[in-house]
């Protein structure tokens, strides 16, 4: 899948630095009312400078699956992520897709993401990993709350059957103290990395990848 994912992208210079950072997925944000919003014009230019080698994940919230589908073929997507209140009805439509399903937790609440992964498999469809995300009122995502870490843990502990992704107030100076507390398969951050909304600093770009990847290979 991927390792360290760089989130809410708005410009195309900023995906070539982070992907020059060394961050091997990109999220780009089609929630109009977020601002790292992106258009799909603007979200294919980004793309067309995103090496193959780096996954490009759309994220989404309660969009219909046709409008998911169009986006993703316009702007060439790789995977797919649903960041708002979908049921696992949506993923069987969307399962011809990589999916990451996304879970804004405001306390630690393992059965809501095991009925959801069970609700996927009676319907036949299978996700790609699930998000770990803080919760807001009224947000979705990219809030700058730090997560449940624990819930990862939990999710560990009763063995879910794909990988889990940690989200939420990851900022260069804590990632290495989550992963070493979660050991994620994957972490992702998007304010935790920027001067302002949908700008990304380079410095903070480095250091979080920098100091994601070694925890990684500290604690593989």
């Amino acid at each position: 899948m991927f390792r360290v994912k760089i989130c809410g992208v708005t410009r195309p210079d900023d995906a070539d630095m982070c992907v020059a950072a060394g961050a091997d997925a990109i999220g780009l944000n089609f929630y109009p009312p977020s601002p790292r919003y992106v258009s799909p014009e603007v979200a294919e230019a980004i793309a067309g400078r995103i090496p193959a080698a780096v996954l490009k994940v759309g994220v989404f919230v309660n969009a219909p699956a046709d409008v998911v589908r169009t986006i993703c073929q316009q702007v060439g997507l790789d995977a797919i992520q649903l960041h708002g209140d979908e049921l696992p009805q949506t993923a069987r439509e969307l399962a011809e897709r990589r999916l990451i399903k996304a879970f804004r937790c405001a306390t630690p609440d393992r059965q809501w993401v095991t009925d959801y992964l069970d609700g996927c498999e009676a319907l036949g469809c299978r996700l790609e990993a699930v998000l770990i995300d803080a919760c807001q009122s009224g947000s979705y995502g990219g809030t700058g709350q730090v997560a449940e870490w624990s819930l990862v843990r939990e999710l560990q502990a009763v063995r879910v059957p794909v990988p889990i992704i940690l989200a939420g107030g990851l900022r260069p100076e804590n990632v290495a103290a989550a992963i070493a507390a979660t050991r994620p398969a994957a972490v992702d951050t998007a304010s935790g990395v920027e001067s302002s909304p949908g700008r990304k600093d380079p410095a903070r770009v480095r250091d979080f990848v920098r100091n994601a990847l070694t925890a990684f290979a500290k604690h593989d």
